[in-house]
């Protein structure tokens, strides 16, 4: 592993594909330009919108969004996670999918999100992710690479489970994707906290890219995409307006933090998460 720089993307995505398609390639231009060689998309990137709309559409965006990310790969010459997409499943709904690509537009990675956001809110909105997401079925994956280190995959609602990232951590991860598009209501109280609780707790960057600003009608995300070192330090913080947060991955800062507070190595159990 060696130090490189990575970018969380902040995006305002709303119902238009290719308006989100064109933005997202803008930032990710906007990263590059800045040296970046690691670059994550948040969740729903192509798609943010009316959830009938996205299950019709769901095979046009799966197709699109996979072809966008392996284009963007090769072009750049990056490592590209696109955060959160619809993938056509059974039962007529669809995976709520993270996938991978490497700089030869690759596949390293694929991950279907597992917790799936049913909440009611006190601000009066509703989210009932699953009437059109199915739950993945297997645990995230860790990629390991030589030279970007071993980045472990997540989702969204995902960061409130804190076994699943210890599962991750003790799978080799050093660095976590949280892409998201937290709510306007929780993310004011809970985005912050949740990411640095999880870099803290497992001695691992995060890198979580973010949607931000009002998308349709009521739907509104938090913002603040950040980037999270070992020890819980926020090194970049993308506001509250679309744009990249960047900072470097340093391999000697996480060996650092590691030394000073070996808890992966204090555990007296093993993680073990069913699903």
């Amino acid at each position: 592993m060696k130090a490189y720089l990575a970018a969380a993307v902040q995006m305002t995505s709303t119902p238009d594909l290719e308006r989100n398609l064109s933005q997202a390639e803008d930032l990710i231009q906007l990263a590059v330009n800045r040296g970046a060689e690691l670059v994550a998309l948040p969740e729903n990137f192509p798609f943010l919108g009316d959830e009938e709309e996205k299950r019709q559409k769901a095979s046009t965006i799966a197709d699109r969004s996979e072809k966008f990310l392996k284009t963007m790969a090769q072009r750049y010459q990056i490592t590209i996670l696109g955060g959160g997409y619809p993938v056509p499943a059974t039962e007529g709904k669809f995976y709520n999918t993270a996938l991978l690509v490497g700089p030869q537009g690759e596949e390293l990675a694929r991950y279907h999100k597992i917790h799936l956001f049913d909440v009611n809110l006190p601000d009066g909105n509703t989210y009932r992710e699953s009437a059109t997401i199915l739950a993945g079925k297997e645990l995230p994956p860790v990629y390991r690479s030589e030279t970007l280190g071993n980045l472990g995959l997540s989702v969204c609602y995902d960061v409130r489970f804190p076994e699943l990232y210890r599962h991750l951590a003790q799978q080799g991860a050093q660095i976590f994707f949280v892409p998201a598009a937290f709510t306007a209501f929780t993310g004011k109280d809970h985005w912050q906290v949740l990411l640095q609780a999880r870099a803290i707790e497992n001695t691992c960057y995060v890198i979580a890219a973010a949607q931000v600003g009002t998308h349709y009608e009521r739907r509104q995300s938090h913002g603040h995409a950040m980037i999270v070192d070992p020890w819980g330090t926020i090194l970049a913080d993308a506001g509250n307006t679309p744009g990249v947060a960047i900072a470097e991955i340093q391999p000697a800062r996480l060996e650092q933090v590691r030394r000073q507070m070996p808890s992966l190595q204090h555990m007296t159990w093993s993680c073990t998460v069913s699903l």
